[in-house]
């Protein structure tokens, strides 16, 4: 197995310096394709693989684009390698916890269109997403063809944070897609997210040369149906690597902090100005941020997008006794509030 053939998968320095002499050739990498429930598929240079999982790995614990060292007599996961970027959100339920979508990501493709899909809430998600996992984002918008305006669109959408591209195309059309070529160069991964009916499957398709179901809008309202319902790594024609995702209903954040503070950089930098450092934004003297709503310098969606992603962030990522501290805090404020009304009352 040469360094070469493994780098056409997608294999870096940085998975080479976390083995020790020799164990390459005695537990060789392979690169997660599948994830099921009880087995993993693998991609080797040789081939595609299906490997078992020991009890000490939990399948939750590894991702579609994963790097791990194979057992070869056996074919089972020995253990996996530290991945260099790590996209999840947060799982569903009241335990915090989180699911993990793909992993070893250079950059996340964010596709929409060019209708009623276009929704900057989502998109920032999205790209905190890519913020906090490292991973360069690249907004792709379909359906141009459509519109009047498909420019004021990509306007709209590089506007939402200082470190992201767009680019607007005919997923339909081959030669549209090597737009993407920057992005997807040999052995490079990519990841696909976005809302069902926006193009995914085609841009897949194209991308692969394979046939993917696609399935249009819904009448009436631009929503897509889901068709995706497995995350995978498919080789394109370029020799990169994509890993498509379901449309995901919801993107909750938790311990993003990070990544929302990249992608509202402007509005975190302009908030180290503000006459207090407590400043909340509202109302206080000497709020930088206030003012320059008022000047028209921030769009005052925006910076409440982002107040709401800030709170979301901070509930999901509370410890147990962090929850109990706020909900002690809470009732002390009500009470002392229902006090001083009787106070004033008698």
């Amino acid at each position: 197995m040469t360094d070469a053939s493994l780098a056409a998968l997608g294999w870096s320095d940085s998975f080479a310096t976390q083995l020790d002499a020799g164990e390459i050739e005695a537990t060789p990498p392979a690169r997660l394709c599948d994830v099921h429930r009880d087995r993993v598929q693998a991609m080797t240079p040789g081939g595609e693989i299906t490997l078992t999982l020991p009890g000490n790995i939990p399948v939750g614990d590894l991702a579609v684009g994963d790097w791990v060292l194979v057992d070869p007599d056996e074919n089972r996961v020995v253990r996996a390698l530290e991945p260099r970027s790590v996209l999840r959100r947060r799982a569903a339920g009241t335990v915090l916890m989180h699911q993990l979508i793909a992993a070893n990501v250079d950059t996340l493709i964010i596709v929409t269109s060019c209708n009623a899909d276009f929704n900057p809430a989502r998109l920032e998600r999205y790209l905190t997403l890519a913020a906090s996992s490292d991973t360069e984002p690249l907004i792709v918008l379909t359906k141009g063809d459509l519109v009047d305006n498909a420019d004021d669109y990509v306007r709209q959408a590089e506007a939402l944070s200082p470190h992201v591209s767009a680019i607007t195309l005919d997923a339909r059309d081959p030669a549209a897609l090597d737009l993407l070529s920057p992005w997807l160069k040999p052995g490079a991964t990519a990841a696909l997210v976005g809302s069902s009916g926006v193009g995914k499957s085609t841009i897949l398709n194209g991308l692969t040369e394979e046939n993917s179901e696609t399935q249009g809008n819904r009448k009436g309202d631009n929503k897509g149906r889901h068709t995706t319902t497995a995350r995978s790594l498919r080789p394109t024609r370029s020799g990169a690597w994509l890993i498509d995702t379901p449309g995901m209903r919801s993107l909750g954040m938790s311990e993003s902090g990070d990544g929302i503070d990249r992608v509202f950089s402007d509005l975190t930098e302009l908030a180290t100005t503000c006459k207090f450092s407590d400043c909340a934004h509202q109302s206080e003297p000497g709020c930088a941020i206030q003012a320059a709503i008022l000047a028209g310098e921030v769009d005052a969606d925006r910076f409440q997008r982002w107040e709401k992603l800030l709170a979301e962030d901070r509930y999901n990522s509370e410890t147990p006794s962090e929850a109990r501290a706020r909900k002690r805090g809470f009732t002390k404020k009500v009470k002392a509030s229902v006090q001083g009304k009787r106070g004033r009352q008698g």
